[in-house]
């Protein structure tokens, strides 16, 4: 059978990554900064879990690590964006060619290889069982058998969900992403929140990056996010910025790449099974922008149409 329960689980260990960035990216378009560079962030985090991992022996502490690096690279950001009033796009894209060139120069004066690191001694994360519910069938081999930072990435939907609907924290975020001018009149810092936004966002970009490189695989390559960043980007307009959104839109993205390696296993083209993502990525943005235009058709009165008060009359 095609989709069965190891597909399911190869597409819960491919949505961790994407869930984990688009939530940032999620908190950040709540903020009001548009944060499109979740590639280049995530990368800086796979290269420093990686990097800690080794020195340390210590995976845990590579994903710590990772996150506060990947926080603090975000700063680029928020400094250029928020008080400096940059372009976040152009920001954006500088950060995320910054990344992989600063990660392939630090591969070769780190370690001393080109294209890939791969040592015996290095330690990824572990799995988790997760007691009576591995005994399930079907269900119990899909939910159990995850990393750690996947079972977070789930519980970080749930968080954000309730911080941003019934935190004040949470809504004043959105109140200062909505209107800053208002916000700020009631007290509420908008450059405070922010930095916070994009803070938050670098680091959960960060624990996507360590989940990628200890987590999915244990070894770093140069660019290994492989536009899982900008996948994580689409994920969060296509589920306009909602946690549970976000979610829905990362498990399709995440079956769209388990499929692509089942059906590489069958036989089809590497090339073509690489573009499953990308394929479906389209296709979402292209339905998503029809639905909206649609409903804004609908909304808005036909110019031909008379008045109310015309037609009364």
């Amino acid at each position: 059978m095609f989709f069965d329960s190891d597909l399911l689980l190869a597409a819960v260990g491919a949505l961790t990554p994407i869930l984990l960035a688009a939530l940032g990216g999620a908190i950040c378009e709540r903020a009001g900064v548009f944060n499109i560079a979740l590639e280049g962030t995530m990368l800086m985090g796979c290269f420093t879990a990686v990097a800690v991992s080794w020195f340390t022996g210590s995976p845990w502490l590579g994903v710590l690590v990772a996150a506060l690096a990947a926080a603090a690279y975000s700063l680029i950001l928020a400094v250029g964006a928020v008080t400096f009033k940059g372009d976040a796009v152009v920001l954006g894209v500088a950060m995320n060619l910054l990344a992989v060139g600063l990660t392939g120069f630090l591969l070769r004066t780190v370690f001393g290889v080109r294209g890939t690191f791969d040592d015996p001694e290095l330690r990824g994360l572990g799995t988790i069982d997760i007691p009576l519910v591995q005994d399930i069938p079907f269900l119990g081999s899909v939910l159990s058998g995850h990393t750690g930072l996947t079972y977070l990435s789930w519980l970080t939907v749930d968080v954000a969900a309730v911080l941003l609907a019934r935190h004040p924290w949470g809504l004043r975020l959105r109140g200062v992403g909505e209107s800053p001018d208002a916000a700020a009149t009631l007290g509420v810092s908008p450059v405070r929140y922010k930095y916070a936004a994009v803070l938050v966002s670098g680091a959960l970009c960060g624990l996507a990056g360590a989940q990628l490189a200890l987590g999915s695989v244990t070894l770093f390559t140069e660019d290994m996010t492989a536009g899982r960043g900008w996948i994580a980007v689409v994920a969060v307009m296509l589920g306009r910025a909602l946690p549970v959104g976000v979610l829905l839109a990362g498990l399709l993205f995440g079956i769209a790449e388990a499929a692509g390696f089942r059906l590489q296993g069958l036989g089809l083209p590497q090339q073509a099974t690489d573009a499953a993502p990308y394929v479906v990525t389209l296709i979402a943005l292209f339905l998503t922008t029809a639905e909206r235009r649609r409903r804004t058709r609908a909304r808005t009165p036909s110019r031909t149409q008379p008045h109310a008060g015309v037609s009364e009359a």
